[in-house]
């Protein structure tokens, strides 16, 4: 029996594929959902055999929201369905508070030493939309749209995206689309760079596909792993110099690792890559995120109504 109930997990060819499956109510984001996708994320980086990760949604929709079909006017933004207000009862905290669910899964997505491919189908609004932030490449379909429409029911963007968006878009185009709530065509997303491909719809997972199978066919895993935390973590820095530190301790031990006398030896016998450096035994040590705790999720336990 499958220990998820609400994301369908799934190997193949080194790419892990995490499907929101809740198509019935256009994959709405969940108290169980997003346990499970902090696990499922959790299984992924730590499964040496995984590459990639691309995460995509059932039916028509990636992922149309928060479930709002537990809230009233008095209770806004609650889940009153069977078994979610449950899932939210251990929830951890910041500032005194439970943290936002999306922010949880943002925050463990932005952690991950895999290189993450979002493959966004049709309507990705509000949580649905801001959980990508973090993953790494987002190529969409043509008839997808995005909406950041939180203003349009009274409570502000969440899931980290006042750090994320402004830094892919830039702040003007980010107050725009928060300000009016708007829906943004594939287009729009495009033309922004909020997605870096638009393709017709039927093409979809396979453009992601391909994508992941060009990274796991042809590099390292510990370079690319190396490679995703600098790229995020020096857009903090305030000069170029602690980037320069970063990059120069990481080259030095990357060196000294099983992949890098692979990728000179490969290369002057004009030969394919064959790469066995394990993230989980050989990876180096990586800049750390500032400021904040270090997930504690575990591939465990991911269908038993967990934490929120």
């Amino acid at each position: 029996m499958s220990r998820y109930t609400q994301v369908d997990y799934g190997v193949e060819h080194r790419v892990a594929t995490i499907t929101l499956n809740r198509p019935e109510r256009g994959n709405a984001f969940t108290h169980v959902m997003r346990r499970e996708l902090d696990v499922a994320f959790a299984e992924a980086d730590s499964d040496d055999d995984v590459r990639v990760v691309i995460v995509t949604g059932a039916g028509k929709n990636f992922c149309v929201g928060a479930d709002l079909s537990g809230s009233t006017p008095e209770e806004p933004f609650s889940a009153s369905r069977p078994g979610q207000q449950d899932a939210r009862s251990n929830a951890d905290t910041i500032g005194g508070l439970p943290r936002d669910g999306g922010g949880v899964v943002a925050l463990r997505i932005a952690e991950m030493r895999k290189p993450v491919i979002a493959a966004i189908n049709g309507a990705a609004v509000g949580v649905g939309v801001t959980m990508t932030l973090p993953m790494d490449v987002r190529i969409c379909a043509e008839s997808s749209r995005f909406g950041f429409v939180f203003a349009r029911r009274g409570i502000i963007q969440e899931a980290a995206s006042s750090w994320f968006l402004p830094r892919i878009v830039g702040v003007s185009q980010a107050m725009e689309w928060v300000a009016t709530g708007r829906l943004v065509p594939a287009a729009d997303a495009r033309a922004a760079r909020l997605v870096s491909r638009v393709v017709p719809d039927g093409e979809l997972l396979d453009a992601a596909r391909a994508l992941a199978a060009e990274i796991s066919t042809n590099t390292s895993g510990l370079s690319v792993a190396a490679a995703r935390r600098m790229l995020w973590s020096s857009l903090s820095e305030p000069s170029p110099w602690t980037a320069h530190l970063h990059e120069t301790q990481l080259i030095a031990e990357l060196k000294r690792g099983p992949d890098a006398p692979e990728g000179v030896a490969s290369f002057l016998e004009k030969r394919p890559p064959a790469f066995r450096g394990r993230v989980s035994t050989d990876l180096p040590a990586l800049p750390d995120w500032p400021g904040g705790p270090k997930t504690t999720s575990t591939p465990e336990g991911a269908g038993d109504g967990g934490t929120a």
